[in-house]
């Protein structure tokens, strides 16, 4: 069916020729220009000082590492030529014991960087110690034992198996020292059955020195397995500081020319920008590096300062731009007040105004389209009086056609017991407002459960769930409202017993299935309601409550939505006219998660508390005569 035209009227609006157009007033845009053009400036700025920075400090990484790479190795050459000529000594069968004690004194007394030489025997797969020597000074001062020296090499034998290949090595022997120490060993004597070796052991002190820490940049000499050998900090040797998983390290071992640099993220998450060189002796190699942000600190430093000498030109612009921005931003914000105000639903609201530019205009438009909106509100606050708010908002939307959808819906109706008799003894102006209160009272149940009130009839109310707005679960917001609503009328009781206001009983029936929902009517009047049979059922269910001696039933189907959440009790059987099988019906007793201490458990308790005399003799000779025969019990024992 085709929908009715309606007819449209257009409010006339003033048409106003700007005088002062509001686009002269933005030239002052160049407050942001001046922003722009200062960023770009600050930006390149410091892009080319970060990149000048890089290039020093990568020349720089390189030629630390290349002038101690070799001084490092010297070094390492003196150190092994002195472990190779203790050896010779004390190999030597034509000098005295005495001799070779004088010799080693004057060794060590001349300043090398050697604590101990051993020479080990390497026969049948062990290590065998055949004769050492050690600094004595150094030990006493250091609190070590002879025992404390070679236990220190034994515990590292696997590490010098290297050197039984003939490759000189050297490792981190810190490990359970108390001093850091490194373990040089050096191939010596070789013949068909066993081998012999040189393991001397160092103070890397002297050999630190190399590696002190020059500014930003910070260097170490590492081992092939990536163990620190050599630091300006003792503690990084003395334990066992390991740089096997930097991306440096790893560098180092794949590349094919042994010196280099490499930007790279450390395994502290920050980002260095390093240099290697190798050092052919003893496999080992130089590396230093230097945190990015350390270096390019001073350059943000600069960039930090020129951005506060923007900000103050920005605040300076911004004071000479005030002024000329004044004559707009005041009436803007008179008119994003009047705004707020009718957003609130103030639609009388209005701002005097005399510019005549644009956004004069926007005024007299704001003042005709406040004026449209309070007209539409005052009719739909009209409407919402007569019809559901949700329905009303439907309906001034044009969301609402003729005919209806089927919708799977619980109906709900209650009706005061003994209404008639209670009109009889109040005056119709008593009667409406009673009426009045008592339905306030029940239409908040609803509202607070996301239901519809469908319409009043009479005393009675029919209200639904799942029509229009569903929000959880439907059936047991309609149960819940019925709960709700047995609450409030005891409340409404308690000042009430007398006979112009007499205490009220009311029956609740629900029932849950497909249903019509939708406009029923002619174009020129309509009601949104339910139609169908579980409508039907639900008003049938509603009136058996005063033969039961209940207030709230309903059918198996409700149930079935909504099993284990309330305590119900199963009624007699019914059957209902129009229907060939019997209906179970329940009487809802509670919730079973109401924490209420006194909520009744039995059914007999809810009559109690509901003042519901119920005598079981009568309810089995109840003349159904009287229903209009809409249902008969057909079984008599209790379910």
């Amino acid at each position: 069916m085709a929908k009715k035209s309606r007819k449209k009227t257009d409010a006339k609006l003033p048409v106003v020729v700007p005088k002062r157009p509001i686009q002269l007033k933005l030239m002052l845009i160049m407050t942001l220009v001046l922003i722009f053009t200062t960023g770009i400036i600050i930006s390149l700025a410091t892009y080319f000082f970060k990149k000048d920075n890089r290039v020093r400090i990568v020349e720089e990484n390189i030629k630390i590492t290349e002038l101690t790479g070799l001084t490092v190795e010297e070094e390492l050459k003196a150190i092994i030529k002195s472990s190779k000529q203790m050896a010779l000594t004390m190999q030597e069968t034509a000098v005295s014991a005495r001799q070779k004690d004088f010799l080693t004194r004057v060794f060590f007394d001349a300043g090398t960087d050697l604590v101990f030489t051993g020479i080990y025997l390497w026969e049948n797969d062990e290590f065998t110690l055949e004769s050492s020597v050690q600094n004595r000074e150094y030990v006493l001062d250091n609190k070590l034992g002879d025992y404390d020296l070679r236990k220190t090499i034994e515990s590292n034998f696997e590490a010098i198996r290297e050197t039984l290949k003939g490759k000189i090595t050297i490792h981190n022997f810190s490990l359970g020292s108390k001093q850091p120490l490194l373990g040089l060993a050096i191939p010596f004597t070789k013949d068909l059955f066993s081998q012999k070796i040189i393991v001397s052991l160092l103070n890397p002190e002297k050999l630190s020195k190399l590696f002190q820490k020059r500014g930003l940049i910070e260097t170490f000499l590492v081992g092939i397995n990536g163990n620190v050998l050599a630091h300006h900090d003792p503690n990084t040797i003395l334990k066992l500081f390991n740089m096997q998983k930097s991306p440096l390290v790893q560098k180092i071992r794949t590349d094919p020319i042994g010196n280099g640099q490499v930007t790279y993220t450390g395994i502290d998450g920050k980002q260095y920008i390093g240099a290697f060189k190798r050092i052919a002796t003893a496999n080992l190699a130089v590396i230093s590096r230097v945190l990015e942000d350390k270096i390019f600190e001073e350059v943000y430093n600069i960039q930090k300062r020129n951005i506060y000498i923007l900000i103050i030109a920005i605040c300076i612009s911004s004071a000479i731009v005030f002024l000329f921005a004044k004559s707009i931003t005041q009436p803007i914000l008179k008119l994003l007040r009047m705004t707020r105000e009718i957003a609130k639903g103030n639609f009388s609201f209005t701002i005097a105004m005399k510019q005549n530019d644009e956004v004069g205009i926007l005024n007299e438009y704001l003042k005709t389209m406040a004026k449209g909106l309070e007209e539409r509100e005052k009719a739909k606050e009209a409407l919402g009086r007569f019809v559901n708010p949700v329905i009303a908002e439907l309906a001034m939307s044009d969301n609402l056609e003729l005919g209806g959808k089927r919708k799977d819906a619980v109906v709900f109706f209650s009706d005061i017991r003994s209404f008639t008799a209670i009109s009889e003894k109040l005056s119709p102006e008593e009667v409406v407002e009673f009426l009045n209160e008592y339905l306030s009272l029940m239409v908040e149940c609803v509202d607070m459960t996301f239901g519809i009130i469908d319409k009043f009839i009479g005393d009675a109310i029919m209200a639904t769930w799942g029509t229009t707005v569903v929000v959880g679960n439907v059936v047991e917001n309609g149960v819940n409202a019925a709960l709700m609503m047995r609450q409030s009328l005891l409340e409404f009781n308690e000042d009430r017993g007398t006979e112009k206001k007499p205490k009220i009983r009311i029956g609740c029936g629900l029932n849950y299935g497909p249903v019509v929902a939708g406009q029923i009517g002619s174009e020129n009047r309509l009601e949104y309601t339910v139609i169908g049979d579980t409508v039907n059922l639900a008003s049938r269910i509603e009136a058996l409550n005063k033969p039961f001696g209940t207030d709230i039933l309903i059918t198996e189907e409700v149930l079935a939505e909504v099993e284990g959440i309330y305590n119900v009790q199963k009624m007699r059987a019914i059957k209902v006219k129009g229907k060939e099988a019997p209906q179970t019906i329940y009487a809802v007793i509670a919730r079973f998660d109401d924490p209420d201490p006194a909520v009744p458990k039995t059914l007999e308790e809810l009559r109690k508390k509901l003042g519901i005399e119920f005598d079981e003799e009568k309810f089995l000779s109840y003349d159904l005569e009287q229903e209009e025969e809409k249902y008969e019990i057909v079984n008599q024992a209790n379910g």
